[in-house]
């Protein structure tokens, strides 16, 4: 005679088939993505050591078992974003897109950093929208982390991969999306334009970072330079988004201290960064994200280059009062 296997206690969940059926997680729409980016892009550098790499949001969650240690804050002058907690259960999502979701990275505080968005957005394979965003007065800046991304700007198509780069004028028409057999990934800066009497809105702007040459600060022998995406002589532009990069040794050899924000994203390599009075150690997918006047200084130590996606609001007269729509007025 064999004993009867002893019944199940009250939350006992031995037994797979009296597990719960389990509700895909996070909630969204149930065309977003879900579980790890796919190439979102990944933080390995490629086999290939002249091509750059760009680093993403680690999404999913972290075992029960993990340590809560990492460089995450918030202060008055600054915040780090780190990769660590880029997860699924702080995405969201967009009405009028199909098959996205988003890391919400930055927006305008109040006595913090005030004139910009910055979203990490990936797509499933179709997915996108024919109207990203309906105000007309936001212009945009798109970079492409993986996949491909197709993207029209008033009914001209172009087609990004990664280090691929787009400027969206305010007032323009414009859709997205992915033509690929697999996931794109991409970062969306957004921000109100400034119109200036005698100047028009900029153009639209198609670039890839391969293709243009980086522009070495002074007297750096090249180990601090700047890939720039637009003429920064060209007055119609009130924010500049280009990349940064330090070989090893390389550095920021002073606090500078000044009136722009940033959104600083790494997308390579590692490195000390001071914030304030703060030195922070980054590396790929970190986020940074400083209010006017933070002091902030680098030292790349290495082994390999330290690049990040750098916002910054430029070529405008400081609003000294607000106005009734929250613009201000100069």
């Amino acid at each position: 005679m064999t004993d009867a296997p002893p019944p199940h206690a009250a939350g006992d969940t031995s037994d797979p088939a009296a597990q719960p059926a389990q509700a895909p997680f996070p909630p969204g729409p149930a065309d977003a993505p879900t579980g790890d980016p796919a190439r979102l892009p990944g933080s390995k550098r490629p086999a290939d050591l002249r091509e750059p790499g760009y680093a993403g949001p680690v999404a999913g969650l972290p075992p029960q078992t993990g340590l809560t240690t990492d460089t995450a804050v918030f202060t008055q002058a600054y915040a780090v974003i780190p990769r660590t907690v880029m997860r699924d259960i702080v995405t969201s999502y967009l009405p009028g897109w199909t098959g996205m979701r988003m890391w919400v990275l930055a927006r305008p505080l109040s006595g913090f950093a005030e004139t910009f968005s910055q979203y990490v957005v990936e797509l499933t394979p179709d997915g996108g929208s024919d109207r990203p965003d309906d105000d007309p007065e936001i212009q945009h800046a798109i970079f492409v982390t993986g996949g491909e991304l197709r993207i029209t700007i008033a009914g001209t198509s172009h087609r990004l991969t990664p280090g691929g780069f787009a400027y969206v004028p305010p007032g323009t028409d414009w859709t997205v999306s992915n033509p690929g057999d697999g996931n794109c990934g991409f970062h969306w800066i957004r921000k109100r334009w400034q119109p200036v009497a005698g100047l028009d809105r900029p153009d639209p702007v198609i670039a890839q970072e391969r293709e243009v040459p980086p522009s070495p600060m002074p007297e750096t022998e090249g180990a601090w330079s700047t890939t720039r995406f637009v003429d920064p002589a060209d007055l119609r532009h009130d924010m500049h988004v280009t990349i940064v990069t330090f070989t090893p040794g390389g550095s920021i050899p002073f606090a500078e201290t000044h009136v722009m924000e940033h959104g600083l994203f790494v997308l390579e390599g590692k490195a000390v960064y001071r914030l304030n009075r703060d030195w922070v150690e980054v590396g790929p997918g970190d986020f940074m994200w400083l209010r006017a006047f933070c002091p902030q200084a680098c030292y790349a130590g290495g082994p390999g280059v330290f690049r990040y996606l750098l916002y910054k609001d430029v070529n405008r007269h400081a609003p000294l009062w607000g106005g009734p729509d929250g613009r201000g007025r100069a």
